[in-house]
Formats: C-alpha cells, sequence, structure tokens
C-alpha cells in the first residue's frame, strides 16, 4: 500500500477461544503508523445484526487494549495488542457489509457492524504487532511468544501433504480429558460415522497413533453406552446403523498399522461385542436377516451417509438391504474371524466364517446385476438401478463378497461414470435425477446434495480399489489423481479439502470450507500410494 508492505498472519489458539494476528512491516519508506478499527457483531452464527439503540457503547480500559460487552448475556470481548497503544473512542455503525456466500447459498446476505472506535501505534521496519481477541485477558507481555508457541504446534503449510497435516489438526477437539474428531468446519459438530471413517486418515496415515487410541477411548465409551440403551450425547447420530460396522473398519485400519497382536489386546472384545450386538438384534435400526445380510427401513428417516432431507423426507429414501452397509457387514464379518483366529478361539472364528460365507452367497444374488455393477439398495421386488459411488466399498474393503471379475467390472463403471479430478460422483449422469451443482437456496441444495455432487472422501476408497486390483500399474493414473485434491489447496478454504464439489466442470468446491472425512481419505489414499511404490 503505497510503498509499505504489510504482512498479516492469523491463527485460533488451541482449546482456547482467543483469535491472534500478527502484522509485521516488511518495508516502508518512512515512520509509519497503524490503525486498527474492529467490526463487532456480537450474534449467533444464525442471524444478522443491524443498528440499533440497545447496543452498549461502553468499554473498559485493560492492559494494552479494552474490553466491551455490546449485549447483556454475552461474555466481554477483550481487545489487546504487545504494544501500547492508544484507543480512540469513536462508536459508529458500518452498514451494509454483504456476504457474497451467504447471498448464493440463498440466505440474507446483508448486515451492520458496530465500530467502537479505533487503535492507533507506530510500527518501525521489521517490527511485529500482535493482536488478540479473547473472551478472557491475557498478558500482553506474553502475546508475541504465544503466537511463535501456537505456529510451532503446527505443521508447516509449505506442500500439499503438510496442508493436509495441518488441517487434520485443526478437527481435533477435546471436551476435558475425551478426545473427539471434529465432522467439518464451520458448522458440524462431533458426528459418529464422520468419525470413524476420518479417523485412520487423520492420525494413522500421518504417525500418530496415540491420538487415534484417545479418541477410539472416547467413542468406544460412546458407543458402548449406545449399546447398552443409555446414549450419552457427545458424539451425535451415534444410533444410526452403519456406524458400529465402520467403528470395526477403523480398527481393523489400526491392525494394519501397529498389528494384530496390539488391536486384539486394545479392541478385540469391543469388535467381538459390536458383531454379538448385530447378531443378536439388539440394534433399533438395523436386523440381520435369514439370509445373511443386514436390512434397515429408510423411507422415513435418512440412515445413510446420503442424509439430506426435504420437507422432512429423505431426498434418497435408500431402505432395505443397502450395498455399503452388506460390504461393510462382510467385511466385519471376516475381520472378526480373524481375530478371534488370533485368539485362539477356533470356534468362534468359525461360527463367524459361516455366517460370512452366507452373508457372501447373498451379497452377490442380491445386489449384482447383469450390466456388471451393484444395485444401490434391495427392497423386496424393488431394485435401485442408479449407478451410485457405494458399490465402491465391495471392491475397496480388505474382505470382499465379489470375484476378482466382478471387482474389475464395478471399478470400471465407477471409472467410466463416476470419476472426477474430486473424487467420485454421488450420482451417474445417466442415471435420473442427475443435479451436479450445488447451489441457490437450501431446497435447491438438497436435492442435489446427493444427486451428482463429488465428494474426495470416495475417491479416496476409489484409489484403493485400483490399487488392490490393479498394484503399481496404476500409480500415475492414481499420483495424476491427487493433482485434483492438491489444486484445492489455494481455493474455498486455504490449505484443505471443502465438503464437496460439483459434479460437472470446473468442479467448484462447495459446502463446508473444511471436511474431516475428505482430508482423512485424501491422507490415507496417498500413504497407500506411497507403500505401493516400493512394492514390487
Amino acid at each position: 500500500m503505497g510503498g509499505v508492505i504489510l504482512k498479516k498472519e492469523f491463527l485460533f489458539q488451541n482449546y482456547e477461544d482467543r483469535l491472534l494476528i500478527r502484522y509485521t512491516l516488511e518495508d516502508a519508506h518512512s515512520a509509519t503508523t497503524l490503525r486498527f478499527r474492529p467490526f463487532l457483531a456480537f450474534r449467533s452464527v444464525r442471524q444478522f445484526t443491524h443498528e440499533n439503540s440497545t447496543a452498549s457503547r461502553e468499554y473498559h480500559p485493560v492492559d494494552n487494549g479494552i474490553k466491551t460487552c455490546m449485549y447483556a448475556g454475552y461474555p466481554d470481548l477483550y481487545m489487546q495488542f504487545s504494544k501500547k497503544n492508544e484507543f480512540i473512542f469513536q462508536p459508529d455503525w458500518y452498514r451494509g457489509v454483504e456476504y457474497p456466500k451467504e447471498q448464493e447459498r440463498g440466505y440474507a446476505s446483508n448486515e451492520d457492524l458496530y465500530v467502537p472506535g479505533y487503535f492507533e501505534m507506530t510500527i518501525k521496519k521489521g517490527e511485529s504487532i500482535v493482536f488478540a481477541a479473547s473472551t478472557s485477558e491475557t498478558k500482553s507481555s506474553g502475546l508475541k511468544k504465544l503466537f511463535e508457541e501456537e505456529v510451532g504446534y503446527r505443521a508447516p503449510r509449505d506442500n500439499f501433504f503438510h496442508c493436509l497435516v495441518n488441517a487434520a489438526h485443526q478437527f481435533h477437539y477435546r471436551i476435558k480429558d475425551d478426545r473427539y474428531i471434529l465432522a467439518g468446519y464451520p458448522w458440524f459438530k462431533v458426528r459418529a460415522r464422520d468419525t470413524f471413517i476420518a479417523l485412520p486418515g487423520l492420525t494413522l496415515s500421518i504417525e500418530e497413533q496415540k491420538y487415534f487410541e484417545y479418541v477410539m477411548a472416547s467413542a468406544e465409551k460412546e458407543l458402548r453406552a449406545f449399546m447398552a440403551g443409555k446414549p450419552q450425547g457427545k458424539i451425535y447420530e451415534i444410533d444410526k446403523p452403519d456406524v458400529p460396522l465402520w467403528a470395526v473398519w477403523c480398527i481393523q485400519q489400526y491392525a494394519k498399522e501397529v498389528g494384530k497382536e496390539k488391536c486384539l489386546e486394545m479392541y478385540g472384545k469391543l469388535v467381538q461385542d459390536i458383531l454379538d450386538y448385530i447378531i443378536k438384534g439388539k440394534h433399533p435400526h438395523l436386523s440381520l436377516e435369514e439370509n445373511g445380510l443386514v436390512r434397515t427401513e429408510g423411507r422415513d428417516q435418512a440412515m445413510t451417509w446420503m442424509n439430506s432431507t426435504a420437507n422432512g423426507r429423505p431426498v434418497v429414501p435408500r431402505t432395505g438391504f443397502i450395498v455399503e452397509f452388506n460390504a461393510l457387514w462382510y467385511n466385519a464379518l471376516k475381520f472378526g474371524a480373524s481375530l478371534a483366529a488370533d485368539a485362539k478361539n477356533s470356534k468362534r472364528a468359525e461360527a463367524l466364517e459361516k455366517r460370512a460365507e452366507l452373508a457372501k452367497t447373498s451379497f452377490v444374488d442380491t445386489f449384482m446385476n447383469e450390466y456388471g455393477y451393484l444395485y444401490d439398495y434391495v427392497d423386496g421386488t424393488m431394485v435401485d438401478w442408479s449407478v451410485r459411488p457405494n458399490m465402491i466399498f465391495a471392491v475397496a474393503f480388505d474382505y470382499s463378497p465379489l470375484s476378482k471379475d466382478q471387482k474389475k467390472s464395478v471399478l470400471d463403471i465407477c471409472t467410466r461414470e463416476l470419476l472426477t479430478p474430486k473424487g467420485l460422483r454421488s450420482l451417474s449422469p445417466k442415471s435420473g435425477g442427475y443435479n451436479p451443482i450445488y447451489v441457490g437456496p437450501q431446497t435447491q441444495r438438497d436435492y442435489a446434495y446427493h444427486q451428482g455432487t463429488a465428494w474426495p472422501w470416495l475417491g479416496g476408497f476409489y484409489m484403493e480399489a485400483c490399487l488392490k486390483l490393479y498394484k503399481r500399474t496404476r500409480l500415475s493414473f492414481l499420483e495424476r489423481q491427487m493433482v485434483g485434491y492438491e489444486d484445492e489447496m489455494a481455493y474455498h478454504a486455504l490449505g484443505t479439502i471443502s465438503e464437496l464439489f460439483d459434479g460437472n466442470p470446473p468442479f467448484h468446491g462447495r459446502g463446508a470450507t473444511s471436511f474431516a472425512m475428505n482430508v482423512g481419505e485424501i491422507l490415507r489414499a496417498l500413504e497407500l500410494l506411497e507403500k505401493y511404490q516400493y512394492q514390487f
């Protein structure tokens, strides 16, 4: 600006409600003064504020700053600098702030923000000043050190992999001594399915086994409470029918990373208890049928990851025998049998193998069609012919009910009809109802959410399926596929992966700006690529 170069860096302090901003004067031709004007809202994330006479203009000096509170019921906001400054009280409203993303999503998009005045201080060439905004006061003399410490906790964002590692750490969430995984930013909570799908990539793939164990300890408490009929409610959607099956898959990835012996010690009983819970018919939304497959009722309530609703009903009413549920079920039975065998429980292993064999035969009979792909769900005489990505799991999992030729056929159709540079489409362009652009008001977006949009986490399983079937011969193809994700480091949200993407070019990022399952699966796919590069 006019020959002055000012660098601005900002971050949130770990486990504290504190935003830190560091300003460094890189170059200046003369004496320089900085003036900081804070824009305040004091509101819920779900509403906007507008100029009013109720807002309090009162403020009080604190260490190198001020504290203020616009409305009763809100905590004080502390604004402090690492350097002595002068605060000039000049209250006013900045009117008509426009939010283009809110407008794009069909929401109100205009707001007024309160400006209490401005802070002013001098700065020399090469000097850094740190600003802190928080709900609690801190020592201003320690702000520079605090900023450096917080930078030290983070992976440097100097390449694609480090950006993903940094993003992975941002999903860490703590309540007292319990550790969790946030499903995404800015609006997602801790969700069960997302936790178990994302956890291996977010931890094991970057050599953070301990954090995997911390999160699993919290998740196991929640799972066991749910299975005992006393859900605790800290992890949302733990009642969904595929959640315990994804938990088994998650533990299976742990076994591959640390060995079966350690896995048996840590989670052997949990795996067997989950299988028994389902076999005994105790899950309220999942039943084991005579053909050896699991079934759910999803006409009136969304039970799968394709959970968008409109007018109180699922947009994609997947019900009956769901293809990925049963791929998960077969994989869980086989993995449970292998753990039982390692534990020298041959009777248990034999019983689970017998169930797996029945499920394998029924899976092929139920889902495989004459066109070489899998039905998405089957409910009595009703079969869903839609070409969807949920069949990829039957190819990607370690234990698959499909033959090699069947796997290749399913993978080929996924490649031809679903693959994009940003993952797999949620619906083929050749299927009815294809709606690939996720824009517009809420209802319009709900109808597009799983009707053609592309999801990177599904792309992770696609890459795993390719590597298992074709080994090193697909490495260069999959490395080029990774370029599509690397490009995203500079768009939508810096250094991370969006929730979903349009299914048609140019494949814009949409939805939440950072999504745990996407980051986790891309990290896991990167680890798989590295392992196959060194296989001969």
